[in-house]
């Protein structure tokens, strides 16, 4: 069997997959487009990040043989997940391997925001600092805060945690109910997310994007905060309507925002460039020694299990998997 890696992964759990099958790893950062359909060809199974899109035209050109999309990443939009599905291939996700990084870093864009951690940096490098005044760079504090978490899967339920450890109060907007975060940190489940914007002080986006979660923050949204609020996003750009967040921002509307991920990351609304109340990072909330070698070692079992005709975690699809078996899902 034949496997297509489209880049290098953390560690050398790639490796394992060589012990076993042909194994081809794209040696460059970022493959084309026209590489990635050459280099599909008659493999039974990819590895992809976000970066690749694997739709309808890969999984042609792949053929029949394909037999799973390894998505190393907890997201799968990159992935036509139907099509996928139609065609009967197992599409899988890395979910559990980042939570935590991912929600350390909503706190960290949280925190350095709420004390305005970045203007204070530059304010000292340009040499303007000749030292203590009472009144300067005076941010807000977390305590007593209230933690509004739009979306409480895995990474929603630990930046809870974390949030309720630093002493906030957390409440939440979720298609389920997390009895965990309402015995553990006293969660509060808010039934619309109107709810949640008008009381949180912080929100943080923890959604996946789809099509009802798309543009779910605009200018009508943000109107409902409160003046104080502060907006963190480690989802997707496209949760937010950027160029509305950026008037909202301007006018002060909401007291400021951290971003990890814009809607167009090749190029990035220059409008946030002249904000001094956004922190903005190159979408590296997963950026951590230890979740990258996660989510590679996941990726690769994922792999490794659905050829050997075990059930993968982080199974996207899992119609797929059910239709191929004769045990009961």
């Amino acid at each position: 069997m034949k496997i297509f890696v489209t880049q290098k992964l953390a560690g050398d759990f790639v490796d394992r997959l060589a012990e076993k099958y042909e194994v081809v790893v794209w040696p460059g950062r970022e493959i084309s487009r026209k590489d990635l359909l050459r280099k599909v060809r008659g493999v039974d199974a990819i590895l992809s990040l976000l970066t690749e899109r694997i739709d309808a035209e890969v999984m042609e050109k792949a053929g029949e043989n394909l037999k799973i999309i390894s998505n190393c990443a907890v997201g799968f939009d990159n992935v036509e997940v139907s099509e996928a599905t139609r065609r009967g291939i197992v599409v899988t996700n890395t979910p559990a391997a980042l939570s935590e990084s991912v929600a350390e870093h909503a706190i960290a864009l949280m925190l350095t925001v709420m004390r305005r951690i970045v203007e204070g940096d530059k304010y000292v490098r340009s040499g303007k600092f000749k030292g203590w005044e009472p009144d300067l760079m005076v941010g807000m504090t977390v305590r007593r805060k209230v933690l509004g978490v739009v979306g409480m899967g895995r990474i929603g339920e630990w930046t809870a945690r974390l949030g309720y450890g630093l002493g906030m109060k957390v409440i939440y907007y979720s298609r389920s109910r997390s009895v965990d975060v309402e015995k553990e940190c006293k969660g509060e489940y808010k039934e619309k997310l109107d709810e949640l914007l008008k009381e949180a002080d912080v929100i943080s986006l923890n959604v996946p994007l789809n099509k009802e979660t798309e543009g779910m923050i605009g200018k009508r949204e943000l109107m409902m905060m409160k003046k104080t609020a502060v907006l963190i996003n480690t989802a997707r750009g496209a949760v937010v309507k950027e160029n509305e967040l950026i008037e909202m921002l301007k006018e002060g509307r909401i007291a400021g925002a951290g971003l990890d991920v814009f809607e167009d990351e090749s190029r990035v609304n220059t409008g946030l460039f002249k904000l001094d109340n956004v922190v903005l990072t190159p979408h590296i909330a997963s950026a951590t020694n230890e979740a990258r070698e996660l989510m590679a070692e996941m990726a690769v079992n994922n792999i490794l299990r659905t050829l050997a005709g075990e059930e993968p975690e982080g199974l996207v699809n899992e119609e797929v998997w059910c239709r191929a078996r004769v045990h009961k899902c």
